[in-house]
């Protein structure tokens, strides 16, 4: 069995936007304050992130999750990544944590956190990570479970989502190929990026998602990577087709 537990669902500036009046970042439902997008999965025993975003810490402190022992990205952009620096404590309780991507985005990585990958008097106390690339069609086991990688566009910039058994984490989606849908068949539970009801040029809106999830045809959908400019969680979900609903930080499920 699968735990998934929802670390953040908000967009890249997070719910309340810094500095906003709009109403959904005034709510005092603690279902409209979202962190940056991640997810922690775990099972019989084995426990890791999707991507280790700038709430890392917060998150962590707040989800008790006491180990990470691996982080899968999805891409290079801030809010997936910008939280790598706090993995420390697992560090100095687990040594080397490795860190899957594409290749890109390690090249990526190992520009902004140089320190973390210096192999030549690296400081003592900065985090220690084994990187592994990420390749299209090629699946990689972890915790004894098999990884299978799913090519999506975000814009113009290529994203990895993932499946695990019958689960798949998809965000900061635009289009995805006919090959790639192929991946996504017999889903029990499907979690995809859903922005806001206008359109966007990098991420589901939400008639697009809608209109994914119709294709795809999971069992269950979570919609996540949420914006301010969606409207109140409680509203949102009442419109929603039935066995689709909106994740929401803290949210745990089973699968």
């Amino acid at each position: 069995m699968l735990k998934v537990y929802f670390l953040g669902t908000g967009t890249s500036q997070g719910i309340p936007v810094i500095g906003s009046h709009h109403s959904v970042c005034q709510s005092e439902n603690p279902k409209d304050k979202r962190l940056r997008v991640s997810v922690w999965i775990s099972w019989e025993g084995f426990s890791f992130v999707i991507d280790c975003g700038p709430d890392f810490r917060q998150q962590m402190l707040t989800s008790k999750c006491p180990k990470v022992e691996a982080i899968l990205y999805t891409h290079e952009h801030a809010d997936h990544t910008a939280g790598m620096d706090d993995i420390r404590p697992f560090n100095f309780k687990q040594g080397n944590i490795p860190i899957y991507a594409h290749q890109r985005v390690l090249e990526n990585l190992k520009r902004r956190f140089d320190y973390i990958f210096e192999t030549v008097n690296k400081y003592p106390g900065a985090p220690t990570v084994s990187p592994i690339e990420v390749i299209n069609n090629q699946p990689f086991i972890l915790g004894g479970k098999l990884v299978i990688p799913i090519n999506v566009m975000h814009g113009n910039l290529q994203v990895f989502g993932y499946r695990i058994d019958n689960f798949a984490y998809l965000t900061d989606v635009k289009t995805i190929q006919n090959s790639e849908l192929e991946k996504l068949k017999n889903l029990d539970v499907l979690v995809v990026n859903t922005l806001r009801e206008e359109p966007h040029s990098s991420h589901f809106n939400l008639q697009e998602a809608l209109k994914f999830i119709a294709l795809v045809q999971p069992k269950k959908t979570y919609l996540t990577h949420i914006s301010h400019i969606l409207g109140f969680h409680d509203e949102v979900q009442q419109k929603l087709p039935k066995n689709v609903f909106l994740a929401y930080d803290n949210l745990e499920i089973n699968i």
